[in-house]
């Protein structure tokens, strides 16, 4: 990131939107981080000579996009609310989930995952249960399931303790730490408690590109926490990582480049790899921010009777 005045900084020098360069000291750009690995760290002197500016671009990408996976920790977070096809479409630049919630009145609740199918694929059949197919011989399918279509009608029932539960509204017993009910179903007379969650449920179809939810989350809003891969939707100029992951990204980038080429010694590569590793391990402690004060209050809890 170049220097910039603080009139910059705080009011974008009077261009909308002001907020552009907040916070943006904190990293450095992939175009920086290229520029640099291509004057310091390849020469005629160096480990590395002639090296394309590309192979570095690409070993660079590689290096962020596996920091955002697990260790930088940038999650980003989307609120939508569920229609009534009981989905949500994932962002462009999803890659995994972190936690999927409700907010309501306030409060962000948690959501559980749903361990059970509630989508499906189907075929049309006919009376006979024969497979239906076109006049190009594709499959014929239907707009939706019959799992599917009973979880956005609400019919499909849940083994979680929501709306959708068989329990739901019953009359059970609280015995030594169970619930029993006055019927099963599935033979099931106990309440899981790995499902003892009243909140709606979700599930992912990755295929499709889409979070499924159960009939209770109709109209209602959910807020997505997910990380991505840091690629800012393939525009590099906007592709930045935290300075405290720096050292590391060059280290990366040597690494992949000695050890995809034919010759080095492998004592070469092992040290690459062992300053790859060490230089990451000090990027994450120093991430974590471990300050005296929050050791000292966790301390501190420990203290508390147990009456």
């Amino acid at each position: 990131m170049a220097y910039i005045t603080d009139y910059q900084y705080y009011e974008n020098s009077g261009v909308n939107p002001e907020n552009e360069n907040w916070g943006s000291y904190q990293y450095v750009t992939l175009q920086e981080v290229v520029s640099n690995f291509m004057l310091i760290y390849q020469g005629n002197t160096e480990l590395l000579n002639n090296i394309n500016r590309y192979q570095v671009l690409f070993y660079a990408k590689r290096g962020i996009q596996e920091l955002n996976y697990d260790a930088m920790k940038e999650i980003k977070i989307l609120e939508l609310e569920v229609g009534e096809d009981l989905r949500f479409i994932m962002p462009q630049d999803y890659v995994n989930w972190v936690r999927i919630s409700l907010y309501e009145g306030g409060v962000l609740y948690p959501l559980t995952e749903n361990i059970q199918a509630n989508w499906a694929g189907a075929y049309l059949q006919d009376n006979n249960a024969r497979i239906l197919f076109d006049q190009d011989g594709n499959v014929l399918k239907p707009e939706y399931s019959s799992v599917t279509y009973d979880r956005i009608q609400g019919t499909k029932r849940t083994i979680y303790l929501n709306v959708d539960s068989p329990y739901n509204n019953s009359l059970g017993y609280f015995i030594d730490g169970g619930w029993y009910f006055d019927y099963s179903v599935g033979a099931r007379f106990g309440l899981n408690t790995e499902t003892a969650n009243i909140n709606p449920t979700f599930s992912i179809n990755k295929q499709v590109g889409v979070i499924n939810f159960d009939s209770s989350m109709s109209g209602r809003t959910a807020v997505l926490e997910y990380v991505s891969d840091g690629m800012e939707s393939g525009d590099d100029a906007n592709v930045s990582v935290n300075k405290l992951f720096e050292d590391y990204l060059y280290a990366f980038i040597r690494f992949s480049l000695l050890n995809g080429r034919l010759g080095v010694q492998e004592y070469i590569i092992n040290r690459a790899r062992k300053d790859k590793s060490s230089l990451l391990r000090n990027a994450k402690i120093r991430l974590s921010n471990i300050h005296p004060g929050r050791l000292l209050m966790n301390l501190r809890g420990q203290d508390k009777w147990i009456k």
